[in-house]
């Protein structure tokens, strides 16, 4: 019996409008359309002036707004892509479809009520805050699903929706500014009296997170279903239109505190506004420090499989030793092996979270091959980024630790100066290395000579062995995902 056809079959060739540059191509020119016709309608509404005034104010809180999320985003970096994206959308894409929408539906209640100002106050209180936030969602939603490997966590959701509320509200605020810069030119009004001077206050100095916060629930909601597994079809659905719902409403209440009296605009600003947004960064930055939590925590097994020196999970956990291994590398190599200890970086936090969803049995069926792109990554700049951790590893060594018991016979690893205690895996299977890990070498011949870690006797089955120094073509190896219920293997 034949096992394989007669001759060689070829896999389909993808449809044109599947191919990766029609789709970069088509978004592209979608926003580069949305962008020209937002900029001509912001002009028309307020003048050459008006415009130039309200864009020179306008983008004042960006580059602090950009800086903050860009900092939450530090632990697992996404691609710039992904943000240069989520900016444009929100600027180009959802500016010009509230504009379109909100004035349309104003004029339309207003014709059919005959009262203009119950119209204006309507739209803003119930119709804006439900067009901007499903129009800035869109972006949350479309990143979520075309960009599944870079949106894993609520981080992620919260950054992706605050750069898109960011954008929104620089392309907001120029046509605010400038409609108050015509106002002032018409009555005369200038310095801290006018009306340009009251709206910066209060758009630019008091309440710049205004838009990011209504939008990063919604990026919550889209953070949350990225964590559940994908049997809770139901609640990966639920929770993003639940985070777009408390959007809504806080826009709304936001929108309509003018309406509360003279002093309901500070009222809700003070007992609503502030509290939300000290409680939301709170909890991100509480996130953050979890996410640190599960790179110590996970990436110890490929340290002991050989793929990872010891003390780089200490030192991938913290961000200080983080920041001092790039500075040695581009002190000491230039701004190539900054760049390049900053990927190894990036790709071992990606493990461990890829490992921790395995074990949670939440990681889809890519697992085995994401998991091979991540290790691949990190062989390839071992040489150049080990010297860098070494060093931030010895800056900021802890305390010395007593050796785990019941894990083979001490030695000492004389290239770290921790006090960690050498390890001979023998209750794992592993071929006990004499001395531990060599001392890495300093940066003169650029990390070359370094020793790779040789494959272990035995591996568990869901960490890849690395491949020997020697080998050019690597094998492949197959890898599963790491059971929750399947414990590593004790020492008999």
């Amino acid at each position: 019996m034949a096992t394989c056809p007669p001759y060689p079959t070829n896999p389909p060739r993808p449809h044109w409008w599947q191919r990766g540059w029609v789709r970069y191509g088509a978004l592209t020119t979608l926003l580069a359309i949305s962008g020209l016709v937002i900029l001509a309608l912001v002009r028309e509404q307020t003048g050459t002036q008006g415009f130039l005034v309200g864009l020179g104010l306008a983008v004042l809180p960006v580059p602090l707004l950009m800086a903050a999320f860009r900092w939450l985003d530090r632990v697992e970096p996404g691609p710039w892509r992904n943000l240069v994206f989520c900016f444009a959308w929100g600027a180009c894409a959802a500016a010009l479809i509230a504009i379109i929408a909100n004035s349309f539906a104003t004029r339309w209640i207003a014709t059919a009520t005959a009262d203009p100002a119950g119209a204006d106050t309507l739209g803003a209180t119930v119709i804006a805050p439900v067009v901007e936030e499903s129009a800035k969602a869109a972006a949350v939603l479309l990143v979520f699903l075309f960009r599944r490997r870079d949106f894993t966590g609520i981080v992620d959701g919260v950054v992706t929706a605050g750069v898109t509320a960011t954008g929104f509200a620089f392309t907001e605020n120029i046509l605010y500014l400038g409609n108050a810069f015509g106002t002032d030119q018409l009555t005369g009004d200038s310095g801290f009296a006018s009306v340009t001077a009251a709206t910066f206050f209060v758009r630019v100095v008091m309440s710049p997170f205004a838009h990011p916060l209504f939008t990063v629930l919604t990026g919550i909601g889209f953070g949350i279903a990225a964590l559940s597994t994908g049997r809770h079809h139901l609640r990966r659905a639920l929770l993003p239109l639940a985070g777009l719902l408390l959007a809504m409403g806080m826009h709304a209440l936001w929108n309509g505190s003018a309406a509360f009296g003279e002093y309901g605009f500070l009222a809700v600003y003070g007992a609503f506004m502030v509290p939300c947004f000290g409680l939301l960064t709170w909890l991100v930055i509480w996130t953050r420090q979890r996410e640190l939590r599960t790179v110590r925590e996970e990436l110890p097994a490929y340290v002991m499989a050989g793929w990872l020196a010891p003390a780089e999970p200490h030192t991938l956990a913290s961000m200080h030793a983080r920041r001092l291994a790039r500075q040695y590398a581009r002190r000491h190599a230039g701004k190539q092996a900054a760049r390049a200890v900053a990927q190894y970086e990036a790709y071992a936090t990606s493990l461990a979270f890829l490992r921790q969803r395995g074990r949670k049995g939440r990681a889809g069926p890519d697992f085995a091959v994401r998991e091979r792109e991540l290790l691949d990554a990190l062989w390839h700049r071992r040489d150049v980024a080990r010297p860098a951790l070494d060093h931030a590893a010895r800056a900021t060594a802890p305390p010395p630790v007593i050796p785990w018991p019941g894990y083979g016979t001490p030695g000492s690893h004389a290239g770290y100066g921790y006090g960690y205690a050498a390890v001979a895996y023998a209750g794992y299977g592993y071929a006990a290395r004499p001395g531990g890990f060599a001392p890495v070498a300093p940066y003169g011949g650029y990390g070359h000579g370094h020793p790779a870690p040789a494959a272990p006797a035995f591996t568990p089955a869901w960490v890849p062995a690395p491949f020997p120094a020697h080998a050019r073509n690597r094998p492949a190896y197959p890898s599963a995902h790491p059971a929750p219920h399947q414990p590593l293997p004790r020492r008999p």
